[in-house]
């Protein structure tokens, strides 16, 4: 930051004190003394530790290294009038806090088109870093991870090697569209299904199908549409999966008709019998979904309601905060947002008990084999 800007942060906080003192004093605008531009508005920000994760989502070492990365590998380029950082900065407060495009547009000084022209060249550059970001650390599952080493799963889970949730994202669709997308939630949402390992990372997402889709239709649609870079579980290594999926090779379901969801267990009775003992080891283990959700829409909320673009380019927004998501994972493992959810916390989302195809009959006795040595 130059002597310059320096200079005029201090003048600017000085005014804003004074006229915080002066109460309901009106406040009298002088022409003469220049606005705070975007850019400056973004270097006090990031200087301040509190405001940077506030209205960025994330610390300004992360933020410099999520710039470096775009810039560097991903495409992101200044134009007239904006920079690299200044960019980045108009798009995170734009998913974070949220801020609508007018709002962006009256922050940082910019007209309507150019604030979202850059929206959209960020958008890009971070779509292009989820096809790296968004995958499995070890794509050949070859070691355990530390979660799965703890007494009350080892070693019976020690071939898990993830976890497989829907979520819905609300979304704005025009009217034409809403009978399609508005499901069982009453509400109009893409039903995003999301593939998990046990560090709450991303490593599989398929976005854009719309509310009223099942779970199962969206599973097995994917197993096929992305059979080339979906994240099969190699030979004798399973996901764990709610009962709104199958129970088949690979992918482990809860028994049906039994206590399951996590709400069920916190003020109730401790579970009895086999298939009980089952589901709530199950159920504690799969939590990593419920927890990387809630820290998702947390540090991003504007998935609590995705603005009226268009459909594909609110999917790209959807993906895009998971590639956000990822990125801090791995850059900040002590993430304020990531440790308010490091407990279990209850299903956002708890799938009904209807998947819409049979079980696999070799799964469902390996099932009753692990379950028996719960109990044992």
């Amino acid at each position: 930051m130059s002597d310059d800007d320096e200079d005029f942060m201090v003048a600017y906080m000085a005014m804003e004190l004074m006229g915080s003192r002066n109460g309901a004093r009106k406040k009298v605008v002088d022409p003469n003394i220049p606005r705070m531009t975007g850019i400056q508005w973004v270097e006090l920000t990031l200087n301040d530790r509190v405001e940077c994760y506030n209205m960025f989502r994330m610390t300004r070492s992360v933020f410099y290294r999520l710039h470096d990365t775009l810039v560097q590998n991903y495409g992101l380029t200044a134009s007239r009038g904006i920079c690299t950082k200044e960019a980045l900065a108009m798009f995170l407060w734009a998913c974070g806090p949220p801020e609508s495009l007018r709002q962006l547009k009256n922050r940082f000084g910019h007209s309507l088109e150019t604030v979202s022209r850059k929206f959209s060249e960020v958008l890009r550059c971070i779509c292009r870093l989820a096809v790296h970001i968004i995958r499995p650390k070890d794509p050949q599952f070859r070691t355990i991870h530390p979660k799965l080493q703890e007494a009350r799963f080892w070693p019976h889970f020690n071939d898990c090697i993830g976890a497989i949730d829907g979520t819905h994202i609300p979304v704005t669709v025009p009217k034409s569209e809403l009978p399609k997308y508005v499901g069982r939630h009453h509400y109009s949402s893409q039903n995003v299904m999301a593939v998990y390992d046990f560090d709450m990372r991303f490593t599989f997402v398929v976005t854009g199908w719309p509310g009223s889709a099942h779970d199962t239709r969206v599973f097995l649609d994917t197993l096929v549409t992305y059979k080339e870079s979906f994240p099969h579980p190699p030979q004798g290594k399973y996901y764990l999966v709610d009962s709104g999926y199958p129970n088949r090779k690979g992918y482990l379901a809860p028994y049906k008709g039994q206590r399951y969801h996590v709400p069920e267990w916190q003020h109730g009775r401790r579970p009895v019998g086999l298939k009980e003992v089952f589901n709530y080891h199950h159920a504690s283990l799969r939590n990593v979904i419920e927890r990387s959700f809630g820290v998702l829409k947390m540090k991003w909320r504007i998935l609590l309601k995705v603005p009226s673009f268009p459909v594909n380019k609110q999917s790209q927004i959807i993906v895009a905060c998971m590639a956000l998501h990822n990125f801090i994972r791995e850059a900040d493992i002590n993430d304020e947002h990531f440790i308010t959810y490091v407990d279990d916390i209850p299903d956002e989302d708890p799938s009904e008990d209807d998947s819409l195809m049979g079980d696999d009959i070799d799964m469902c006795a390996f099932r009753d084999v692990l379950a028996s040595a719960l109990v044992g």
